[in-house]
């Protein structure tokens, strides 16, 4: 069984978090035959309170997680402390050494680029932090236009919502097109927004 990890921790952004737990989760349920687990970490495995209230319960902690094939960093109000958290930072990079698949979504790509695995790679993050993004990094091909960014073992998506089609991507590069649609189809994930595609304040 091969798996794959999502971090959680306070301040994390819901969406960030529960909308790839959806994705990925439909697709290990119901297709047990691609061998793929998936759960929840915290850093010390006790419940987290996310960015708007919502309190998430891990599977595991940091020290008792099983060996990872994937690992996704979501973003959040959080990652602002995790981002200058040098033991996180190292945590980082001992993950990325070991672990196939490095994701991020929304400003856990700040995360990333604080500890240095974004270095020369193309990459994006929530619109309102792209300019941090390249801060912290000027190296980073910043992608502002990318709903996310696959570059091998790091992939990184936009902000919130993003994260679903990002997932969706992995469930592709993972399995297969088709499980990626069948998984897209049983979710029903077929977003018309109403209120247009423009930031706010532009023409819609």
């Amino acid at each position: 069984m091969k798996e794959i990890g999502i971090l959680i921790f306070d301040g994390v952004e819901e969406l960030d978090a529960v909308g790839p737990w959806e994705v990925l989760a439909c697709w290990t349920r119901d297709y047990p035959e691609d061998d793929y687990s998936v759960s929840f970490i915290s850093l010390d495995g006790a419940p987290v309170v996310a960015a708007k209230g919502l309190t998430l319960t891990p599977h595991t902690s940091a020290a008792d997680m099983p060996p990872l094939d994937v690992f996704l960093h979501p973003g959040g109000q959080g990652t602002r402390r995790l981002m200058r958290d040098e033991s996180h930072l190292a945590w980082m990079n001992s993950l990325a050494a070991r672990i196939p698949l490095m994701t991020s979504v929304c400003t856990g790509a700040l995360v990333y680029a604080a500890a240095g695995l974004l270095r020369d790679r193309p990459a994006t993050t929530h619109w309102q932090s792209l300019t941090l993004l390249q801060e912290l990094d000027s190296t980073i091909n910043v992608r502002p236009e990318d709903r996310f960014v696959d570059d091998g073992d790091v992939v990184t998506s936009a902000g919130v919502s993003a994260g679903i089609d990002m997932s969706l991507h992995l469930v592709r590069r993972l399995a297969s097109p088709d499980r990626a649609r069948q998984v897209r189809w049983e979710i029903q994930y077929g977003p018309m927004p109403p209120a247009g595609h423009n930031a706010p304040g532009s023409e819609s």
